[in-house]
């Protein structure tokens, strides 16, 4: 690689004159001599020249450049890397960082509809890329600036936009930044850094669940109903039963056809490529839901849809449907507390309905990977935080029961005058409460003759201590021969209850 001026001759005066800007000469790949004007700075063009000539020695050895070197390309003029791809030193897909960002929306778009995303979801990504290129003055992916955008969106809440459309955008933008990474067209996402803010802090539209009362009222006046966006009254009734019993979303209920629902297994499958999270649902159905739909689909073929009357497909609008209806049966659309009944609120109306079902079920049932979503859609009702306190106990009244004294803290208990309430109650005491006067101290405190710790009150037969080593039938044999014995109406060898039962009063004795 070298560094010179070229040289030339004035038309006018026919003098020679050197070029202000340095110009590079070198060989690429091919070997082939070549020639790139840098600039007025000779450090700045021998620079660039050690580039450039480290490009054409990774396009020759095959290797792919560096970190350095491709941050460098994204940042090269467009002018410089269209030279670059016509002389064969750099591929089109490493260019494209050159390109401007409308072009590179257009593939993206491309990418996005080749995933198979709906039309809706590929629109509003394109209306939100163009719109913070357009407004932010970003003509090249290597104009993209994290601080930009922060700024951006920042001033878009200020002016109104809600934080869950601000991490739309973002969202949109972080997507296709990391687009760009994965087709190796740029080496890192310029706003790779940012994070999405806490929806919960501006909620603008919260949803709540029907009650039962209000859900049985809306289905009765629907049935009555005149013909609305394309569907009769019963159909529409249907249709809001079908989703308060099932959970479906409105776009799932809008592509399920007659062949997606198995009457006879009792279930629905909603195809993976509707489901929101890509993967096949089968959902189980009650029986009396079961009969409506038989009745419903009866004669149709398999490949048509479910819902939709003389559209043949469930309308766009099923939330302007839905209020229209809640309008009719004299149901609030929206609540003193500012929360909407839209469609997507029979989605949290079944949900809230299943808060008695264990929270596996409950979260199985709604498709949710994650128990925490499935607590966002359970609505807690006034009368269930009433029946909660009724489980409380009551404190206005003392307790007056008090327990019985056995021993164990170390206090006397006298054997004669307990001995009645242990024959009603042989659970309550064990053989400490009857030991002779010669097993306590001075203090009072009962000893055991047979422990090896000092001062323990308890007894180490386990078959004493234990329940389950010594049932209630059993104990209560033991006590009473042991107050016969105590009497002296007959010896222990003559009890006829066994050697365990001989041992447990040679050790009460």
């Amino acid at each position: 690689m070298r560094l010179f001026k070229p040289t030339y001759r004035d038309k006018k005066t026919g003098e020679t004159r050197t070029v202000a800007k340095w110009w590079i000469e070198l060989r690429d790949h091919l070997q082939i001599v070549r020639r790139f004007p840098a600039f007025k700075d000779k450090a700045q063009s021998a620079a660039l020249g050690r580039r450039i000539e480290r490009l054409a020695t990774c396009r020759a050895s095959g290797d792919p450049p560096d970190r350095e070197l491709t941050e460098w390309l994204e940042r090269v003029p467009p002018k410089l890397l269209a030279r670059f791809v016509k002389i064969g030193l750099l591929d089109s897909t490493r260019a494209a960082a050159g390109k401007r960002l409308s072009r590179l929306v257009n593939d993206f778009v491309r990418h996005l509809e080749a995933k198979e995303r709906t039309a809706k979801y590929v629109g509003e990504c394109r209306f939100m890329l163009q719109r913070i290129f357009r407004e932010c003055r970003f003509t090249a992916f290597s104009d993209i600036n994290r601080t930009k955008v922060e700024a951006y969106l920042k001033d878009l809440r200020d002016n109104g936009l809600s934080a869950r459309r601000s991490n739309g955008y973002l969202t949109a933008l972080k997507g296709f930044c990391r687009w760009m990474v994965d087709t190796g067209q740029a080496s890192e996402s310029p706003v790779r850094g940012l994070r999405k803010l806490n929806e919960k802090t501006d909620v603008r539209r919260e949803r709540r669940a029907g009650t039962p009362d209000e859900m049985r009222k809306l289905i009765a006046t629907t049935t009555q109903g005149p013909e609305r966006f394309g569907m009769a009254g019963p159909e529409r009734a249907l249709l809001y039963r079908f989703c308060a019993m099932t959970g479906l979303r409105a776009n799932e209920c809008r592509r399920l056809t007659v062949g997606d629902i198995d009457l006879d297994g009792l279930v629905v499958r909603v195809r993976a490529a509707y489901s929101k999270h890509r993967d096949i649902d089968t959902i189980p159905l009650r029986k009396d839901l079961v009969e409506a739909l038989s009745c419903h689909l009866a004669d149709r073929l398999p490949t048509s849809k479910v819902f939709g009357g003389r559209y043949r497909r469930l309308t766009l609008k099923t939330a302007e449907m839905l209020q229209t209806d809640l309008q009719a049966a004299g149901i609030p659309y929206q609540d003193e507390q500012g929360r909407f009944f839209d469609f997507h609120a029979t989605r949290h109306t079944f949900i809230t309905n299943l808060r008695h079902a264990p929270s596996r079920v409950a979260q199985s049932l709604a498709r949710h990977k994650s128990s925490a979503m499935t607590d966002r859609y359970t609505h807690v009702r006034l009368h269930d935080e009433r029946a909660a306190l009724d489980l409380l106990p009551d404190l206005s009244a003392p307790d007056r029961q008090v327990q019985k004294a056995t021993g164990t803290d170390g206090k006397c208990v006298d054997a004669q005058s307990d001995l009645a309430s242990n024959l009603a109650f042989p659970d309550a005491g064990t053989c400490s409460t009857m030991q002779s006067p010669a097993e306590t101290d001075p203090t009072g405190a009962i000893k055991n003759a047979n422990s090896n710790a000092p001062g323990r009150t308890r007894t180490c037969n386990l078959r004493i201590r234990s329940p389950r080593l010594c049932p209630i039938e059993l104990r209560a044999r033991e006590l009473r021969a042991w107050t016969l014995y105590q009497a002296g109406r007959f010896p222990v060898n003559s009890f006829g209850l066994g050697p365990p039962l001989a041992s447990a009063i040679h050790i009460c004795g």
